[in-house]
């Protein structure tokens, strides 16, 4: 994607307190940047949003939760579908590292590589089609990164390679179950 457009970033917020901070580090970069920024995301959760002015990083990724077994990866309102996921994955004693991409281009691909060289494992998921879809660009650099790290294929946990009316969103979307599928299937290789 980077060799497409380059330099325009690409930046999807988790809530709307990194939308806050990731678009004033939008405002104050030099490059163009598209802002993806989906009502359900101030929907979500009530959460207080900071009033002073402060900025997140582009291109930086938020690891969110340190883990040993697996490295999970996400952006924007999937991020809290993989966080329950994961919770379910350590009820039955699975560690998993949890990630926040936030910049999709430029992506942090140090601190992935750098997860799943210690975890040995990696799922992605995001609410785009698979086929196309960004995991596919992060497990093509993971799997030449890390080939000699990884313990099992990368899972990636996206919608479906189909069009969908609006009324089936919560069938094509990933949801929880599915993001805790692909981890213990992930585990279990």
């Amino acid at each position: 994607m980077a060799d497409h457009f380059p330099p325009l970033q690409v930046v999807y917020p988790r809530d709307a307190v990194t939308a806050k901070g990731l678009l004033l580090g939008c405002i104050r970069d030099r490059n163009p940047t598209i802002f993806f920024e989906p009502k359900r995301l101030y929907r979500a959760s009530v959460q207080e949003v900071p009033t002073g002015d402060f900025e997140l990083p582009l291109g930086e990724a938020e690891v969110m939760q340190q883990g040993t077994d697996i490295t999970c990866v996400a952006w924007g309102a999937q991020v809290g579908v993989m966080q329950a996921g994961v919770a379910r994955a350590a009820e039955h004693g699975i560690s998993c590292e949890v990630i926040d991409l936030a910049t999709v281009m430029p992506w942090d691909k140090a601190t992935i590589v750098e997860s799943v060289r210690k975890t040995g494992r990696l799922m992605v998921t995001h609410e785009a089609p698979l086929t196309a879809g960004f995991a596919a660009e992060i497990a093509a650099t993971i799997q030449k990164e890390c080939f000699l790290h990884l313990e099992a294929p990368v899972a990636r946990v996206c919608g479906a390679d189909t069009p969908f009316p609006l009324a089936m969103e919560k069938i094509y979307l990933p949801d929880e179950l599915k993001v805790y599928d692909a981890i213990k299937r992930t585990m279990e290789y």
